[in-house]
């Protein structure tokens, strides 16, 4: 007989193993576990402060307009047709994009209840300023992220 915590443990094994079977072929460089939980941290962050752009057509919208961020791809997406764009954009625009392993995981960062394909973070919200302590704060969060997302890529490419 096995206790409580260690069936709740094997549940959320089989989440994630779920998780990364349902992932797309494309979806590289994947965050990994540490680098996934700070990049959806910097989303909930940018999310509660505006700095943020959800769903394909935002976020093409901004980096054609020439916004800069970091963009952030789920890598469940089905069709995979709807996504395939975005890197590409990011790489025209030299802007860090990763993948993270669920849609259902960037969404609850984003602050909202539809599964969402993917979010740009920007330094500066869209409408409004932020507070100094709060920017800097913000910033700080963005290039770390930002720096290791550079730093995956490399690795990969």
């Amino acid at each position: 007989m096995g206790s409580d915590s260690e069936i709740e443990k094997s549940a959320q094994k089989e989440r994630e193993n779920k998780k990364l079977l349902a992932l797309a072929p494309i979806a590289k460089p994947l965050a990994g576990k540490k680098l996934s939980k700070r990049t959806l941290k910097l989303v909930r962050r940018a999310a509660e402060h505006k700095c943020l752009k959800r769903g394909v057509k935002e976020v093409v919208k901004s980096i054609r307009r020439g916004n800069k961020g970091v963009c952030v791809i789920a890598g469940n997406i089905s069709p995979i047709d709807v996504i395939t764009h975005v890197p590409v954009l990011c790489e025209e625009a030299n802007i860090p994009y990763i993948y993270v392993s669920s849609k259902e995981d960037l969404a609850n960062a984003g602050a909202t209840k539809r599964p969402t394909c993917c979010v740009l973070v920007q330094t500066k919200p869209a409408k409004g300023e932020l507070g100094q302590e709060e920017l800097e704060k913000l910033k700080g969060e963005y290039d770390q992220v930002s720096s290791d997302i550079t730093e995956l890529a490399n690795s990969l490419f």
